[in-house]
């Protein structure tokens, strides 16, 4: 598999056409033209700096030796005034556009990868299936009526204390997502993941480098006072555990996992799923964050998928893998694939993991580099949902439920559960 180029701004004037095409491809709304015209003054205002430097050198030599001569250097002085005071604001004009230039570079996002579909949502490539649908002899519950009737799940109250879009699990709901986490967290180390316990709160370089922002500010809970936002995924803290650092060559790759709360002020379209787990402003996930030499990256992807592909399958949820088209990637990711599990309640399938591949995009923004004795430059970065708790809960409860109004729990998860094997 080819790579991806790397999105520099010598890369983005070399292929102009190539990354026009790309925020096209992703319908990103970037003023495309308006960055390469800036880039463009920004550059003849340093060029023309530098020629009247060299000019401005040659002078200052020039009344140097007239001076030593004795002779009159007062019009080359006066000349010498006027080149500078072009030079300084030549300078400050090219201060004022490398922000402007900066601002608008943010924005353009990654490239999507020669393999990506093109297109919107309708054109995800199913990749392949796993696992058969659950049939039923009983009429199935959605999972915010099996839930709410078992006692363990609390809209009204959620609603009451945080407004909608959050919710309140208690008893056996609350210790089934306790275990959810906790195997799924032991898995990983067996996948040979190191589990780090991050920060939730992070500054403005930090969701900047994972291509948070400046795009989706909006989307972000913000915290005006101190300047931090909270995390909407532990893949902008995880990444940022090496933020302006070069790694050891040797020491690739690395693999992190962490589960943490996501935050999200955007939990979906108006009036659009909004019942019970399916979408809501903060939510538990375990996600996997990989730092990898770019020489194997693809083949990096494809291992971080089965990674999470083993918790599903374990679990014995069926599930299906997309690879998603341009317009459905995320802005920082050149490919990604989606993992959607069957819920029998909502009789459709639910995302619960993507695992993306960013190339050195994140690296780039983020100052992550690699050095070895043959090679260096940028890691490529890769991560994925390992997995999301809410729609996996939903998952579980849907498809093991009985007919006697119980939820099986599933084989993996009963030590965890404290030898339990039905909600009831």
């Amino acid at each position: 598999m080819k790579g991806t180029p790397l999105l520099d701004r010598k890369f983005l004037r070399e292929n102009r056409e190539l990354v026009v095409r790309a925020v096209a491809l992703k319908n990103e709304s970037v003023d495309i033209e308006a960055y390469y015209a800036k880039d463009a003054e920004r550059r003849a205002a340093l060029q023309e700096t530098e020629t009247l430097q060299a000019e401005a050198n040659k002078a200052n030599r020039a009344i140097s030796e007239r001076k030593k001569a004795g002779e009159d250097a007062g019009e080359a002085i006066a000349a010498m005034k006027e080149v500078s005071g072009r030079i300084k604001e030549l300078k400050a004009n090219a201060e004022v556009l490398e922000q402007e230039v900066e601002q608008l570079y943010l924005r353009i996002p990654n490239i999507p990868h020669e393999t990506a579909p093109e297109g919107g949502e309708e054109n995800n490539e199913l990749i392949r299936t796993w696992g058969e649908i659950p049939e039923f002899d009983f009429t199935v519950m959605p999972h915010w009526d099996i839930a709410t009737e078992m006692g363990i799940f609390h809209p009204e109250r959620a609603s009451r204390m945080s407004g909608s879009g959050f919710t309140l699990l208690s008893g056996a709901g609350a210790r089934l997502e306790r275990a959810l986490i906790n195997w799924y967290l032991d898995v990983h180390l067996e996948q040979g993941y190191t589990e780090f316990n991050v920060p939730y709160l992070v500054g403005r370089p930090a969701m900047t480098g994972t291509g948070q922002l400046p795009k989706l500010e909006e989307d972000m809970y913000h915290c005006q006072v101190d300047d931090l936002f909270l995390i909407p995924t532990a893949e902008v803290s995880l990444t940022n555990v090496h933020m302006k650092e070069t790694l050891d060559f040797a020491d690739l790759p690395l693999k992190y996992c962490s589960c943490t709360p996501c935050f999200r002020r955007e939990a979906g379209a108006a009036g659009k799923d909004t019942r019970g787990l399916l979408r809501v402003h903060q939510f538990n996930k375990v996600e996997m964050v990989k730092f990898v030499d770019p020489a194997t990256s693809w083949d990096e992807l494809e291992s971080l998928t089965a990674d999470a592909e083993e918790l599903l399958q374990k679990l014995k949820l069926p599930y299906r893998v997309l690879a998603l088209a341009t317009g459905d990637l995320s802005f920082a990711a050149s490919k990604c694939y989606d993992l959607e599990v069957w819920s029998a309640g909502v009789d459709r399938w639910l995302e619960v993991s993507s695992c993306s591949h960013f190339v050195d995009f994140q690296a780039r923004r983020a100052g992550i580099r690699f050095k070895g004795p043959e090679s260096k430059g940028f890691v490529h970065t890769l991560n994925g949902s390992g997995l999301a708790l809410p729609r996996v809960m939903i998952a579980i409860m849907e498809n093991y439920q009985t007919a006697d109004g119980r939820i099986r729990v599933p084989d993996v998860l009963v030590p965890y559960m404290g030898g339990m094997e039905y909600i009831d």
